[in-house]
């Protein structure tokens, strides 16, 4: 019974390795004015946007028209969670919004694209943030992304 047991868990196990996707290997940006990071599938964002002359940040892009900018920004107008949600949801329909004491969520639909972006209050008067805008008809390949995306955002 056991041998018939550890078989199958065996036969069960091999299986699921065979049937997992390969893994996106990741890739860590960190922004050098900022110090704004966040780790994602190198091989989804295959290119990226030139970068901005002020040094805030990078956008990388996916071929089938996804994008993932990563930046970082001054709160000189020492804007509350609220206010700077408020401000981030203008021109965008949101269908989701979360607030923390130093974080904001908002989720939702900008013209075609499903976008997700997470802005956390740093040190100094710092907001470390990402916005993640992905095609409706890619759904399926980026909303399983959007949470270790999300957890990897970090910065002092």
């Amino acid at each position: 019974m056991a041998y018939r047991f550890a078989r199958t868990f065996s036969a069960m196990v091999l299986a699921m390795v065979l049937a997992a996707p390969a893994l996106a290997k990741p890739f860590i940006y960190t922004n050098a004015r900022f110090g704004t990071s966040v780790t994602f599938p190198h091989e989804i964002f295959v290119s990226k946007d030139e970068p901005p002359e002020n040094g805030d940040g990078m956008t990388f892009l996916a071929a089938d028209g996804a994008s993932l900018a990563i930046y970082g920004s001054n709160n000189a107008l020492e804007q509350t969670p609220r206010q700077l949600a408020d401000m981030s949801s203008e021109g965008v329909e949101v269908t989701y919004r979360k607030l923390g004491k130093d974080w904001i969520v908002l989720s939702g639909h900008d013209g075609n694209d499903i976008f997700y972006h997470r802005l956390e209050f740093g040190r100094g008067g710092v907001i470390h943030a990402f916005l993640l805008k992905y095609p409706v008809s890619s759904k399926a390949k980026y909303d399983p992304l959007v949470s270790a995306i999300a957890e990897s955002l970090n910065g002092p």
